[in-house]
């Protein structure tokens, strides 16, 4: 695996580990010019929740954005991930404004910083521009639909950012958070991937 465009192609990114499903090359191509053709890459704050290899945010990094923060529940996992973004740090096309942060908390838990306490309730109160959302298959569509209205409801996203989530062709699809919209919903395959906006 590795980043296909922007200041970071071919950066290489280490192959799943058992449990995590990465995005296909196809399926990146095809959400990262939908967010492209909006205009939400260039300077935005990204937030990789369910994070696994890290492609998606390292790839938006690598396309514009600014910083992104990575949640990981695995414990060998996020020590991928640290390692990549590491390599990132040290690419001659880092850019010393650019911030990568890795956090290892399950995705639930770091939208929930009032009631849970955890040492990364600063980086939950932030404020993104664009989250992906790409959680294993069998995690629930209410599941899904929970962490969404809690980042939406804590004003964890922007107005004008948008909610990027995968999931399976075999799920229910998911329902729109109070205020948001699902812009559009398009199939790649096996997976669907949902736009959700705020209205």
């Amino acid at each position: 695996m590795h980043i296909i465009a922007g200041r970071f192609k071919g950066f290489p990114i280490p192959a799943a580990l058992k449990g995590t499903r990465p995005t296909t090359d196809r399926t990146k191509e095809a959400i990262f010019s939908h967010l492209e053709s909006e205009g939400l890459l260039s300077g935005a704050r990204v937030l990789d929740l369910f994070a696994g290899t890290g492609a998606l945010g390292f790839e938006a990094l690598s396309r514009g954005a600014q910083s992104l923060v990575a949640v990981e529940s695995s414990g060998r996992v996020a020590g991928l991930l640290s390692r990549s973004a590491a390599g990132l740090r040290h690419h001659p096309a880092w850019d010393s404004a650019m911030d990568i942060r890795v956090s290892r908390n399950r995705a639930e838990r770091f939208v929930r910083p009032l009631s849970s306490g955890h040492e990364d309730a600063g980086l939950s109160e932030a404020c993104f521009d664009l989250v992906f959302m790409d959680p294993p298959y069998d995690f629930s569509t209410a599941d899904c639909q929970s962490i969404m209205t809690g980042l939406t409801g804590q004003g964890m996203v922007d107005d004008g950012g948008m909610i990027v989530l995968e999931r399976s062709t075999r799920t229910p699809s998911p329902t729109a958070p109070d205020g948001w919209a699902i812009d559009q919903a398009r199939t790649y395959g096996e997976t669907a991937v949902y736009y959700l906006t705020a209205r």
